[in-house]
């Protein structure tokens, strides 16, 4: 069937600006134009106020490098509550004990759009894709391999970045790493959200993609990494269709760090945002688009954060079932291929709506800014070496004639260190696998440790360091698992 242009015109308006909401797919789908563009966005978020001083000279990194602040915020609150008395809020790892802390989903959904948004500044068409890093079960760990450097890690896409920004990924670690498509269904077969949340974040759908890529992804400094939100786009993807699939998502806590309405960046007051108003993904206009197909259904449009809601999507859009225009505000679908509108799609009058066919791909290209500012702009971010450093420390506490016997290992909830002999006044610091501290007290004439209520950490290797509280000398090293 021939294309044609389709144009429904309930109000004639003057002009206007295109601005976009977002349908978020699957990067494999991105136009060559449109990597260019989202490259081209995430280097000129390093540098908001275009004045071309990089974070390494900028005596204020952080007031107008967005990605950096992101990245600095998120490490400082990651699971500080782990390292703290207790009553610390965080964003990771509350769950399952602590659900009046629980706000890992809805943060990162917040993230994503907060992000998002800026990027829409910069170029109006940006709408933030998803990495789907699910793999088929049974699958050539090689191949899987080459398959994602030569599309995600590409010199045309985000495969710059990590020379750049100094990342140091290293994806050619085993791709095990990354979820299965049972791994999946086995997270979607939980009802209960805070099960499913608790699953999610401490599974591989969520920490696969971080750990593979490695680097800075590794870290709690993650979000300076750009994959970080194709990767977390798609678990917002995740939480979309189970939430659409169960819809039980709920929150104790109605307020979120950085979006409590007091965090200021750029001159700009953040938002403050109750969970439980973002647990349906098309509040800020976000639809997910897969296999060809975006269904926008179930929306109003507000123009709260656009003049002009534009969603764009190059395959077929499909609308109705609740999507309405109301009086007064301005819609626009843009697609190369089909738009269908069904029953329960309004557009009231007085309002403004287009849908518009076979619109090229470059003609949507709008930079407003210069292209990629501060290319060369590597973070100057530090992790502890304490792993890399392991082996030699671990022969100097044993020519100390001090041994650990730890118990259980693994362990769950709490831990036991017996000494070999009693240490006078010593300080006792629990690492994570990236070199974090997680846990540190000082302790006089002890022989026999106990830690408890540890259940939050997340599972993994842990390494337990005993030193001298006075002159820092290694007493004891050992490393230790938690399930």
């Amino acid at each position: 069937m021939k294309k044609s242009i389709l144009i429904f015109t309930i109000l004639i308006s003057s002009s206007f600006v295109m601005n976009a909401q977002a349908i978020r797919k699957n990067f494999l789908e991105m136009t060559d134009s449109e990597k260019t563009d989202l490259v081209d966005a995430f280097y000129q978020l390093r540098d908001m106020d275009n004045d071309g001083i990089t974070t390494l000279s900028d005596p204020n990194p952080d007031d107008d490098d967005i990605i950096n602040n992101i990245g600095d915020y998120h490490a400082e609150y990651f699971n500080k509550d782990a390292i703290g008395d207790g009553t610390d809020l965080d964003i990771h790892f509350n769950l399952p004990d602590e659900a009046i802390r629980d706000i890992f989903l809805a943060w990162h959904r917040e993230l994503t759009f907060e992000v998002e948004q800026l990027m829409q500044d910069i170029n109006p068409n940006i709408g933030m894709p998803y990495w789907n890093s699910v793999q088929d079960d049974g699958y050539d760990n090689s191949a899987i391999v080459t398959i994602i450097n030569n599309t995600l890690f590409t010199s045309d896409f985000l495969g710059p970045f990590n020379a750049d920004w100094g990342l140091n990924r290293n994806t050619g670690n085993n791709i095990n790493f990354l979820p299965t498509n049972t791994e999946i269904t086995n997270l979607f077969n939980q009802t209960g959200y805070l099960n499913f949340s608790n699953q999610f974040e401490r599974g591989k759908g969520h920490t696969g993609a971080h750990v593979w890529v490695g680097g800075v992804m590794q870290s709690h400094a993650s979000p300076k990494d750009p994959v970080f939100y194709l990767h977390h786009t798609y678990v917002d993807k995740l939480w979309n269709d189970w939430e659409i699939a169960n819809q039980s998502s709920s929150f104790i806590r109605t307020d979120m760090l950085r979006y409590d309405g007091t965090y200021t960046f750029h001159g700009v007051t953040l938002p403050s945002v109750n969970p439980n108003s973002i647990i349906d993904s098309k509040v800020y206009g976000t639809f997910y688009a897969e296999n060809q197909l975006a269904e926008l259904e179930g929306y109003t449009v507000s123009n709260t954060y656009n003049s002009t809601e534009t969603f764009y999507y190059q395959f077929k859009i499909q609308s109705g079932n609740d999507f309405t225009v109301p009086n007064t505000k301005i819609c626009a679908f843009e697609s190369i291929n089909e738009i269908v509108l069904t029953p329960g799609f309004t557009a009231e009058t007085g309002s403004t709506f287009t849908a518009k066919i076979d619109v090229s791909p470059s003609a949507r290209t709008s930079h407003i800014a210069e292209s990629r500012k501060g290319v060369r702009n590597p973070f100057n971010y530090k992790i502890p070496i304490v792993w890399d450093a392991y082996e030699n420390i671990s022969d100097t506490a044993q020519s100390n004639d001090m041994h650990i016997k730890v118990f259980p290992n693994p362990f769950f909830d709490k831990i036991n260190f017996n000494l070999s002999k009693e240490v006078e006044n010593c300080k006792v610091e629990i690492y994570n696998m990236i070199g974090v501290i997680v846990r540190a007290k000082i302790y006089e004439d002890v022989q026999n440790i106990e830690l408890n209520d540890l259940s939050k950490l997340p599972n993994g290797t842990y390494l337990i360091k005993i030193s001298d509280n006075k002159t820092n000398e290694v007493i004891a090293i050992e490393k230790f698992l938690k399930q």
